[in-house]
């Protein structure tokens, strides 16, 4: 098992999330003041502790949930204008990160499945 990908997903985990938040609450809100848009960062919550720990289940559904923050980073990054728009490309960065980081540590930690010799 490689602790370096759940190194990677954790950093990047955390980093989305803290971006999410700050995003829409105070470096670029749709609104003055924040957005609702913030609650985009709640489902982030839910695989943080598993992942800290390096579930490997955990690891694998985190990777789907990922891509809809790929998807929204690059919605976002073509459709919106100056600071919103770095963001979202940072958004997008983040996300693959994890995505990425998801993939390799739940291939790192599946169990061995090498040829029997009947086989």
């Amino acid at each position: 098992m490689s602790p370096w990908y759940n190194r990677l997903t954790s950093t990047s985990l955390i980093g989305l999330l803290f971006l999410c938040l700050a995003w829409e609450l105070w470096l670029a809100p749709l609104r003055p003041g924040g957005s609702m848009l913030a609650l985009k960062a709640l489902p982030l919550l839910f695989p943080l502790l598993g992942i800290l720990r390096g579930k490997r289940y955990t690891h694998q559904w985190t990777s789907m949930l990922a891509l809809a923050y790929v998807a929204e980073g690059l919605v976002r990054s073509s459709s919106d204008q100056g600071p919103s728009q770095l963001l979202a490309m940072a958004e997008t960065a983040l996300a693959v990160l994890l995505f990425l980081g998801c993939l390799g540590y739940a291939r790192a930690s599946a169990p061995f499945r090498g040829v029997k010799a009947g086989d």
